[in-house]
C-alpha cells in the first residue's frame, strides 16, 4: 500500500480483491469506507479513522491521491 498524502485531505480507495472469506472485521471495513463490489472506487476524507481502515484492510486496496493532484 502506498501512503497517498494530500493536501485537501481527501484520498482515493479502490477494491480490487475480494472480501469474501476475510476475517467479519475487514469485511466490515470493506463496508465502512463504502465499497461494495471489485473494483468499486471511493474519494474519502482523509482522517485517522479512515486510514486506520485502509491500514487493516491493505491487502484488498488500491490506494492513491485523489484526482486533480499533482504527484510531489
Amino acid at each position: 500500500m502506498s501512503e497517498a498524502n494530500t493536501s485537501n485531505g481527501t484520498v482515493k480507495v479502490r477494491l480490487v480483491k475480494s472480501p469474501h472469506g476475510r476475517l467479519r472485521k475487514h469485511r466490515a471495513c470493506v463496508e465502512g469506507l463504502g465499497l461494495r463490489r471489485i473494483g468499486s472506487s471511493r474519494v474519502l476524507e482523509d482522517t485517522p479513522a479512515v486510514r486506520g481502515m485502509i491500514r487493516k484492510i491493505d491487502y484488498l486496496l488500491e490506494v492513491e491521491p485523489s484526482a486533480g493532484e499533482a504527484n510531489p
